[in-house]
């Protein structure tokens, strides 16, 4: 039996059609500006725990409802 790959190529089309995963997405790319504007504050990287903590505590909710409302 052929080893299938650890990585995907592309997320397979009805993965991308759903809107829970479009949502994901969204999030995951805004904790990684949120990411690189902090490290950039910091002048280090200051890791994805650290980020994804302080985005979810002082962001999240408000970035969730800009996002409903538009």
């Amino acid at each position: 039996m052929p080893a299938k790959s650890s990585k995907s190529s592309s997320p397979d089309p009805l993965l991308e059609k759903s809107s829970l995963y479009q949502e994901f997405l969204a999030e995951r790319e805004e904790i990684m500006r949120h990411k690189w504007l902090k490290s950039e504050e910091a002048g280090h990287d200051i890791g994805f725990d650290a980020t994804l903590l302080d985005w979810v505590m002082n962001y999240r909710s408000q970035w969730r409802q800009e996002r409903r409302s538009a």
